[in-house]
């Protein structure tokens, strides 16, 4: 268990907490040192601003009182020079003037960076007052930090084991369904054949859910890439609508094309987009109405797809239905994750998805640069 000092609620083995005077009167350093002194704190002092830039190079510090009247460099130039620098910027500063109350000089302070503005001679009270508030803001934003650090590797080590788990179960679930295939083609009719049936629909069920995991593992460590080349769209769409019409013969599919619609795209992400969009239709929209594709080629630089079914998505849902995991626990067939990567694999080639409800049911459209890079790395997710 943790003992903590009841003056800054830090740890008992923390480090100090640096703070910089600068003051080029030697007698002021003394005595400002002598009234921040304190048990958790180290005291910097520096008596030029130049030596303040040395020091700032090599400490991290939580508070900065800055001497106004210095000569060569005044306490207003070092703190725009400190608001200049990334390991600096968010330092806070309080200056310190013997000088009369001045309006002006007040405004150029906070212009400057100031969080604070003090006279001498200063109230000790008041200033130890306001140390310790930096102080424990200093120590806030430092456990923050270690804490996002802790979990962004929980998270990264999470999405590791995923996707080794995803990786690993696709080896032994292949030879189920290969075996699920062979007795379904040898038996007819009967009890067993549909307790069969039951297990090729479920084997093939987990092999799209591993598969969305395998690729939502790597989008979220940034290692999936494009691999475009010239194809024609209407050829991987047509691929996909014959598959999913032998698992579906009940269903009803169309598809249209207007325009030239080759370009220079990755086949298999694209695929995916086309299957996990039709699948999406298939889950939600009404089975007695057919299923529409649509292909636009009509823009010399972009390629377009729409699918189209029957029903109503609810307008409280449209903000987020592209999150991951979002419909995990209604799907009848998946993890949430189809229109995620459906999203995620458009972004990668230079585009977007969108969803609408019209009058005659629910259209998804994906807009997409004809032409992307041979090998692209998946963009960050906006």
């Amino acid at each position: 268990m943790n003992t903590f000092h009841s003056e800054n609620n830090a740890p008992a083995d923390a480090a100090p907490v640096n703070i910089l005077i600068v003051d080029d009167i030697a007698q002021n350093l003394i005595a400002m040192e002598a009234l921040l002194r304190a048990e958790g704190r180290h005291v910097l002092l520096a008596s030029s601003g130049a030596e303040a830039l040395e020091m700032l190079l090599t400490h991290d510090v939580a508070l900065a009182l800055l001497d106004v009247q210095m000569p060569e460099m005044d306490g207003f130039a070092l703190a725009e020079l400190m608001r200049g620098s990334q390991k600096t910027r968010d330092v806070p500063i309080i200056f310190l003037t013997a000088s009369p109350n001045d309006p002006l000089r007040s405004f150029k302070g906070y212009e400057s960076g100031a969080v604070d503005f003090l006279h001498k001679p200063i109230d000790p009270y008041v200033i130890e007052g306001k140390v310790k508030v930096f102080i424990e803001l200093y120590r806030q934003r430092q456990l923050l930090s270690e804490k996002n650090q802790q979990l962004e590797k929980s998270l990264k080590l999470n999405e590791t084991m995923i996707a080794i788990l995803s990786h690993d179960l696709r080896t032994p679930l292949s030879v189920i369904v290969l075996c699920a295939d062979v007795l379904k083609s040898a038996l007819g009719e009967g009890e067993f054949a549909r307790n069969i049936a039951h297990m090729h629909t479920s084997a093939h069920r987990m092999s799209r859910m591993i598969g969305q995991l395998l690729e939502f593992s790597r989008i979220r460590s940034e290692v999936l890439q494009i691999e475009a080349c010239e194809a024609d769209l209407s050829e991987v769409a047509d691929a996909v609508l014959d598959e999913v019409r032998m698992a579906h013969p009940d269903r009803e599919f169309s598809l249209s094309v207007a325009g030239g619609v080759k370009g220079h795209f990755d086949r298999d992400r694209l695929a995916q987009v086309f299957s996990n969009l039709i699948g999406n239709a298939l889950e939600h929209g009404d089975p007695t109405r057919p299923i529409e594709v649509m292909l636009d080629g009509t823009d010399q630089g972009q390629l377009a797809l729409k699918v189209k079914n029957a029903g109503t998505v609810p307008e409280d849902l449209l903000p987020n239905l592209f999150d991951p995991f979002r419909s995990g626990k209604n799907s009848k067939s998946g993890l949430g994750l189809g229109l995620y990567i459906v999203d995620q694999f458009v972004r990668a080639h230079r585009g977007r998805v969108e969803v609408a409800n019209v009058d005659d049911g629910v259209v998804f459209k994906a807009q997409f640069a004809r032409h992307v890079p041979g090998v692209a790395d998946l963009p960050s997710e906006a």
